[in-house]
């Protein structure tokens, strides 16, 4: 054990998968959605990991979905592989502006700020951060997992997959891990819009969004190219994000950052 891991990336969709995977009768994930075992708690030893699924029942797939795996080191990757070398992985992207702008909003929170208190060059802050940085990239995330993991045992989808089409992400989910998709496709549709860990909701600041257009537009067109999946729409977001920004703002974000 276990049988899967979700990977993440933050903010795009990983408690949603992981309620949603805690219905399946054939599965068996953790009362704690974050174990954190292969970043935080592995001084625990692999006894405490496996016991975080005793309570497994007899045949059910386990797993766990903690979305900072997404950025596990090659080295930490590499023991995954060594200590569970059969593992199915699931890993979920979403425009990375928007993904930014999310994470950003809960760092807010943590900080005991609402947004309208946050400047400009606190958000701006935040999201040349070396956490932000390394989540949005999601390419990168891949190209470290399947370097050591077969490209078949990884399984990617787009939070705009989960929103348009929810019930076939789980389907497919349940085929990757190896388990009765049927449960899923019987589901009525209430229970696939659950909603759990809503953000705050607030609206980007248009010239943040520019910013981040800017910051990302090139790392959409490489992961495009990587995975061989059309992302046009997140790259006709960041042209729209800065074509409607003035060029003034621009140049009082720099001012802002450099002062």
């Amino acid at each position: 054990m276990p049988d899967f891991l979700g990977l993440g990336a933050q903010k795009c969709g990983s408690t949603w998968l992981y309620y949603m995977l805690r219905k399946h009768p054939g599965l068996y994930v953790p009362p704690v959605k974050e174990l954190h075992f292969w970043d935080q708690n592995r001084a625990h030893g692999l006894d405490w990991y496996r016991a975080q699924f005793a309570d497994a029942p007899e045949g059910a797939k386990t797993g766990e979905v903690t979305p900072a795996y997404a950025i596990l080191p090659p080295q930490a990757v590499a023991e995954v592989r060594r200590e569970f070398p059969e593992a199915r992985l699931v890993y979920l992207m979403r425009n990375p502006v928007e993904r930014a702008w999310s994470g950003a909003l809960m760092a807010v929170t943590k900080a005991e700020m609402t947004p309208d208190e946050a400047s400009d060059r606190w958000f701006i802050d935040h999201f040349r951060s070396a956490g932000s940085t390394a989540r949005g990239d999601y390419e990168t995330c891949l190209r470290v997992w399947l370097s050591v993991f077969p490209t078949e045992q990884l399984r990617c989808f787009l939070y705009d997959d989960v929103l348009a089409e929810p019930r076939g992400v789980l389907m497919e989910t349940a085929r990757h891990i190896g388990v009765d998709p049927g449960f899923f496709e019987a589901l009525p549709p209430a229970a696939l819009a659950e909603r759990h860990n809503d953000g705050l909701g607030t609206p980007i600041r248009p010239q943040l969004k520019a910013y981040l257009a800017r910051v990302y537009r090139a790392k959409i067109v490489s992961l495009q190219d990587y995975l061989q999946r059309d992302l046009s729409p997140w790259l006709r977001d960041a042209d729209d994000a800065i074509a409607a920004a003035p060029r003034r703002w621009i140049d009082r974000l720099r001012d802002r950052i450099a002062g």
